[in-house]
């Protein structure tokens, strides 16, 4: 499993986000405070407050490519 946190800044941002998870067939989850949703999931994600940054869990160690498109999104 693999963790990060990343920025969704504007709905574009959404949008282009969910449709990179949507190619992969593992399981990748949102955080944001107490609240976990699905990051397949577009309503799920903009009920997360977007302006703090949001944890991503990625259930699979081999998501080095799912990494690498996503990594305009990544934060420290």
């Amino acid at each position: 499993m693999k963790t990060f946190n990343l920025m969704l800044n504007s709905i574009n941002d959404v949008k282009d986000f969910v449709n990179i998870v949507s190619k992969y067939e593992y399981d990748v989850d949102l955080t944001s405070g107490r609240y976990v949703v699905d990051a397949k999931s577009i309503m799920g994600i903009f009920s997360l407050d977007l302006s703090k940054p949001i944890k991503v869990e990625v259930h699979d160690d081999g998501c080095d490519a799912f990494l690498n498109e996503v990594k305009r999104f990544v934060v420290e």
